[in-house]
């Protein structure tokens, strides 16, 4: 437990302590300057009465592009294999 870091991050105005791996520091840091910025660009941009309901965008925000990665990722994989299918053909056409 030694090689743990105690850090502070502070998101919507509330201070979170957290113990993490030093390798995680970094992206913790840079994730909650991302939900800090969103925060900001959501309440200049919306009338919002609550954190709660600003938080709840971020997540959504944040859920929806992991979810289109994931999708993207799978519609590359499905071309990467349709093409090397093609290639595979085309060489077994070629070799016959």
């Amino acid at each position: 437990m030694s090689d743990q870091l105690k850090i502070k991050l502070s998101i919507a105005d509330r201070v979170y302590p957290l113990t993490i791996n030093p390798t995680q520091e970094e992206g913790l840091r840079l994730a909650t300057k991302k939900i800090e910025q969103m925060i900001k660009r959501f309440e200049n941009s919306y009338a919002v009465r609550d954190k709660q309901d600003v938080l709840a965008m971020c997540a959504l925000q944040f859920a929806a592009q992991v979810e289109q990665k994931e999708i993207d990722k799978e519609t590359d994989k499905q071309q990467v294999e349709d093409k090397l299918q093609a290639l595979n053909q085309l060489l077994q056409e070629h070799l016959s």
